[in-house]
């Protein structure tokens, strides 16, 4: 298994964001209550085909640490839940996707 990658919470900015090659891949987020947006997912270019996966999951994970429920607004990251199914228990009750 791959190593984790160093994701910073950046609160003043409200984004996931980690660096990878040179660039930075990030999830803007919005908190509100108990709950966080997932407003938008920016990823580089040239960054493999399996670095998104591995991002949201361990972002995913950092909600799960934090008792948050999550509302994934952009379609990527919908349709990332949607195909890895585990991640459902983090969306508010009654909330479909």
């Amino acid at each position: 298994m791959s190593s984790p990658l160093d994701i910073n919470d950046n609160n003043f900015l409200r984004q996931f964001e980690v660096e990878i090659d040179g660039n930075l891949a990030k999830v803007e987020y919005a908190l509100q209550e108990r709950k966080i947006f997932l407003t938008k997912i920016i990823i580089p270019k040239n960054s493999d085909n399996d670095f998104k996966d591995k991002f949201l999951t361990e972002i995913f994970e950092i909600i799960k640490q934090k008792k948050l429920r999550m509302m994934p607004t952009d379609g990527e990251i919908k349709k990332f839940i949607k195909t890895h199914r585990e991640y459902m228990d983090l969306l508010p009750i009654g909330v479909r996707i």
